[in-house]
């Protein structure tokens, strides 16, 4: 009855165990009971709220089990879209994606079992996305194959399009981007020939950009950056401060969409990308700019990611190895958490490492190691071995002299190109006998 409904809501925040018992004896009461499917689905989706917000992941996964009765006794696309919401549930609880995947699994044995065949199929689609999470590429991409020929057989274009772009995330994560961008170019040609929804048109502009920026070209990922943050726009709307539990606001799958805060998140992502590629293109003055135009923007101003790209721009600017450190340090969370983000810093602080190093032996025929790393502030180790590495790269010709603990730096030689050029004279004389050789035959 709608009364025992309220008085569990009511009881929600106090006393969830009883709240508990009152949604259960609501879900599985019998048929002859006076509840209807409407009551039986909000205390359904009401518990599992409330199991997130406890982060009991063992009592949601028996909860999705239990329930399967019931699921089995509304329509199918309603217990799609259930199942769905009540597997996303998982999201907010820490620690819960193993006992997520194992329960998407149990589900598409029983949707394999009933024979719903579109459920199955959706949730091996989620699926995928787990294993991504938890970095099972082997199972991803084994189940990625047998999806992938069931889908071209019942030319889904729509889920075709979300699991070529799975599989090119996938793909991306194990850095053979060669296939990633094929599987992105499959997702593109498929969703050129449907009507791609929003937010999936966002994903597949996320990617690219992604894609770009690991290949070095991060103008063209800047512009792909921009689409994902602007055709996300439309979609964020201010967060409720008290969520009704038993909404089913989760983060559903791409075509049909998400909820605003996983959208906001998301634009944030993008954002967070395009201020990293003007870092990485030596246009840190842009950042000033970028933050001080359009709505989207100024209202990630003060989020702790932007401010932490921006604390990286300015040390950039003054080329200083110790602002960088020190924003490393400070910022750890927002700049390591992030694959693409971390990777690219590294290589940003190794090429300023190396400039600073050029700049300060430049003077020197011979120079304390010591005294190099007292100028640039680093340890002498680090200092050493930064100056092996470059010997070896060729960025100055020199020899470190461990004994004495000095470098000593060699004039750059000059390019000899005698032995070129007299190969070259060689190599067209010989072609010019040969030629007088072929007529001489002919004769």
């Amino acid at each position: 009855m709608a009364s025992q409904l309220e008085q569990a809501k009511r009881l929600a925040k106090e006393a969830p165990q009883q709240a508990t018992e009152l949604y259960s004896s609501v879900l599985f009461a019998d048929s002859t009971s006076s509840y209807t499917v409407a009551d039986r689905e909000v205390a359904l989706l009401s518990m599992a709220a409330l199991f997130e917000r406890m982060q009991d992941a063992v009592a949601l996964t028996k909860l999705i089990n239990g329930s399967q009765g019931y699921l089995t006794s509304v329509s199918k696309a309603k217990s799609s879209k259930l199942i769905r919401t009540l597997v996303d549930r998982f999201n907010g609880i820490e620690g819960g994606l193993q006992p997520q995947i194992a329960t998407c699994q149990g589900m598409v044995e029983w949707a394999r079992g009933e024979n719903r065949e579109y459920l199955r199929q959706a949730l091996e689609t989620r699926l995928i996305s787990l294993y991504l999470d938890n970095r099972m590429y082997t199972e991803a991409l084994s189940l990625i194959s047998l999806l992938l020929s069931e889908l071209k057989k019942l030319d889904d274009k729509m889920q075709l399009v979300e699991v070529h772009l799975l599989e090119s995330r996938v793909y991306m994560a194990i850095k053979n981007l060669p296939k990633s961008r094929a599987a992105l170019t499959s997702a593109r040609t498929a969703a050129n020939s449907i009507y791609t929804p929003p937010p999936l048109q966002a994903h597949l502009d996320l990617q690219s950009g992604t894609l770009h920026a690991e290949e070095g070209d991060f103008k063209t990922a800047y512009s792909y950056f921009f689409e994902t943050m602007e055709g996300l726009s439309v979609y964020v709307t201010p967060k409720s401060v008290d969520e009704d539990l038993a909404s089913t606001s989760a983060a559903g799958d791409l075509s049909s969409g998400g909820s605003p805060a996983n959208f906001e998140q998301r634009q944030l992502q993008a954002f967070a990308y395009m201020l990293l590629c003007k870092i990485m293109i030596q246009q840190p003055d842009d950042i000033t700019a970028l933050l001080a135009t359009g709505k989207t923007a100024s209202k990630f101003r003060d989020h702790r990611a932007v401010a932490a790209l921006q604390a990286v721009a300015k040390a950039q600017k003054q080329r200083s190895l110790a602002d960088f450190e020190r924003v490393l340090s400070e910022y750890r969370e927002e700049l390591q958490n992030d694959e693409l983000i971390r990777n690219h810093l590294t290589a940003l602080y190794d090429t300023l490492l190396e400039q600073n190093l050029v700049r300060l032996i430049e003077p020197y025929s011979r120079v304390e190691i010591a005294h190099i790393a007292k100028l640039i502030g680093l340890p002498i180790r680090v200092v050493e071995n930064k100056l092996s590495q470059m010997i070896l790269d060729k960025v100055f010709c020199g020899i470190l002299d461990q004994g004495n603990g000095c470098l000593v730096v060699f004039p750059e030689t000059k390019h000899d190109s005698t032995y070129e050029t007299t190969l070259d004279t060689i190599k067209s004389l010989s072609n010019v006998v040969e030629s007088l050789y072929v007529k001489a035959a002919t004769l």
